[in-house]
């Protein structure tokens, strides 16, 4: 279990769900759908669901692209972590929003599987976190043209070697949305 004293809980960790980051991705509508089935289960569980909000040059802040999908609504009570750099820990109040909840397990979902949702799992895991990748809820856009695999390669890719991560006193890996079990 996780290193972190003290941390109990389990959180569900929503990446980068914005219109601009998801507006040309693989699948793009059954992984919202799967998020949203995840925020609704831990909202019914009552886990804490935590939204990360990524903002840059093509995602400046205020702007559409910006924004959460329509389709998913944060509420007041639920903390939104806005981000710079694809670690959603880097130079950001997640740690101590996560800390102040108790939190010592992740699910992750969101977006891009290849860049932010890498550098999120990567940065949980190294700093204490136990961390599961929800298998069908992350999704990327092609980049087939910079020379990378097609997205569903890269999805299946990143599920299969986050399924085999190991550390000391950490627990990581993969489950589909129908199987995530909060406890």
């Amino acid at each position: 279990m996780t290193t972190l004293e003290n941390r109990p809980n389990t959180a569900l960790l929503v990446v980068d769900v914005q219109n601009g980051a998801v507006a040309g991705a693989h699948d793009r509508d059954a992984v919202v759908a799967n998020v949203g089935s995840l925020v609704e289960k831990a909202r019914q569980e009552r886990v804490p669901v935590v939204w990360v909000q990524h903002c840059d040059e093509e995602l400046p802040r205020g702007s559409d692209e910006w924004q959460i999908v329509s389709e998913l609504t944060p509420v007041d009570a639920e903390p939104l972590v806005e981000k710079n750099y694809g670690d959603s820990f880097e130079d950001t109040t997640l740690e101590t929003v996560l800390s102040g909840l108790g939190v010592g397990r992740l699910v992750v979902v969101g977006a891009q599987t290849d860049a932010c949702i890498r550098s999120t799992l990567h940065g949980a895991f190294v700093r204490g976190y136990d961390t599961t990748l929800v298998s069908d809820a992350h999704t990327t856009e092609d980049q087939t043209a910079w020379g990378a695999p097609p997205p569903d390669q890269v999805i299946a890719h990143t599920n299969l070697y986050w399924s085999d991560q190991t550390a000391p006193g950490r627990t990581a890996g993969t489950v589909e949305a129908k199987d995530v079990d909060f406890g």
